[in-house]
């Protein structure tokens, strides 16, 4: 049982199985949108469909359970070949033929013999030098009537596919390490607040983060036809209350803090920048004031402190107010101030009396009147922390090694032996390549240029 479990495990046909699987899944990853929360891509579908696809987890498939299932396949495939074929690879890797072979020059092509005109212990030094400067692990036999080198180079080739093996698997780890571990979330931050709270949106609800994001400031700049040109948003990130990085957030340039990266994505306007609201007095003296949401001013004279309670830029359809909390030695009052208060009165005339607190004379002898809302931007941001992303950067940045090692280089092994005859020396040479065979061919000619440069040649 045991080894039919190894064998399934380091077949090739696993291997092409589940590679032909993942590209499949990952042609409907792009066929399918893959979106959270569904929306306008998901509009023309019938909701049928639409419960079929989230029940097989389509609309998120490279989060789903059965896909990182299949990378966890395809991993303990890789690991299981790899393991089972690295021995064969490393006694390649480690073993030197001996110099006592006959075979590497059983029937040697004639264009593989060299004559020069040179005695065998005037050509050994020559042939020598010549074969370390090209190759490794030159080694050197000498009989009585005949000398033997051997060398190799490019044994390391036999390592290639197992550093392919390995950058695949740091990748899948990081991509299922990102999968478990990170998160995309969004937030709305008005400008000059700041929060610490960000909303889920694959995993739904809400995510602490253990720093605050302050929106210090948000600009925008418009074309000449009014269309937005570029918006930024001016960032404070602390904490303990202290700013640790502050930075300009815009569209295409992100930041990055504590592994999270900030996006600028949306922005827009809600009420409660300034409210300009006017006091009068029952003898007719008017003060004013620019408040803002939380402000609070006095009045003196009734010992009186009014607090922003609230700012609407259209309460109940009827315009822009603001709600007053006062707090007097009378009691407490809280009454809403509309801009447009005379239109109200004349359209609903008995409403002043139904509900008092709309009347905007309510605390005597005082008549509050509210001028203008000014609204304030908010900056919308996405938020994105995937903490397996450097180990799927570090995989494929060795991938490239593997593969250049995989597909362009090859271990060849040389034997050269030379014998003398009526005081001249015979050369022949023999190689072997575990892969492509024309650069061999032209490896042994070059080095027969070179050797028949080392000496004379009949």
């Amino acid at each position: 049982m045991k080894k039919t479990v190894l064998s399934l495990f380091s077949s090739l046909k696993l291997t092409i199985g589940l590679l032909i699987i993942i590209a499949l899944a990952s042609v409907l990853g792009t066929i399918i949108p893959q979106q959270y929360e569904g929306g306008e891509s998901f509009r023309h579908l019938s909701p049928g469909l639409i419960r079929a696809f989230k029940s097989l987890q389509l609309v998120d498939m490279y989060h789903s359970v059965w896909f990182v299932i299949l990378m966890g396949l395809l991993s303990l495939n890789l690991i299981v070949c790899s393991l089972n074929r690295f021995p064969t690879s490393w006694r390649l890797f480690r073993k030197i033929p001996s110099l006592d072979r006959g075979k590497p020059f059983e029937n040697l092509s004639p264009d593989n013999v060299l004559v020069i005109e040179r005695k065998r212990n005037e050509a050994i030094e020559r042939v020598e030098n010549l074969l370390r400067r090209r190759y490794k692990r030159v080694r050197r036999r000498e009989t009585a009537s005949t000398t033997s080198f051997y060398g190799e180079k490019g044994a390391y080739s036999h390592f290639g596919v197992y550093i392919i093996h390995a950058s695949i698997l740091i990748v899948i780890a990081g991509a299922i390490i990102g999968s478990l571990f990170g998160f995309d979330a969004f937030v709305n931050i008005p400008e000059g607040e700041s929060t610490n709270v960000v909303s889920l949106r694959r995993q739904k609800g809400i995510k602490e983060l253990d720093f605050t994001v302050r929106c210090d400031r948000f600009s925008i700049a418009y074309y000449e036809n009014g269309m937005p040109k570029e918006y930024r948003s001016n960032l404070s990130f602390l904490k303990n209350n202290k700013a640790i990085y502050q930075g300009p957030l815009l569209v295409n340039h992100p930041v990055t803090f504590n592994g999270i990266r900030f996006y600028q994505a949306s922005y827009g306007s809600v009420p409660g920048g300034q409210a300009y609201i006017t006091i009068q007095k029952g003898d007719g003296q008017e003060t004013a004031v620019t408040v803002k949401l939380g402000d609070s001013f006095y009045l003196r004279e009734k010992d009186a402190k009014v607090t922003i309670g609230r700012i609407e830029e259209d309460l109940m359809s009827m315009g822009p107010a603001v709600l007053l909390n006062i707090q007097s030695s009378d009691g407490n009052m809280r009454l809403w101030v509309f801009k447009e208060i005379e239109k109200i009165r004349k359209g609903i005339p008995e409403l002043l009396k139904k509900v008092p607190k709309f009347d905007p004379g309510l605390f005597k002898p005082y008549y509050f009147k509210l001028h203008k809302i000014e609204n304030k931007y908010y900056t919308g941001l996405q938020l994105s922390h995937d903490p397996g992303v450097s180990s799927v950067a570090v995989g494929s940045f060795l991938i490239i090694p593997g593969l250049i090692i995989t597909f362009f280089s090859s271990h060849r092994r040389l034997w050269v032996r030379l014998d003398e005859q009526e005081g001249k020396t015979r050369v022949l040479v023999s190689a072997t390549s575990n892969r492509d065979p024309v650069g061999l061919k032209r490896e042994i000619e070059r080095l027969l240029k070179l050797l028949k440069k080392a000496g004379g040649v009949v």
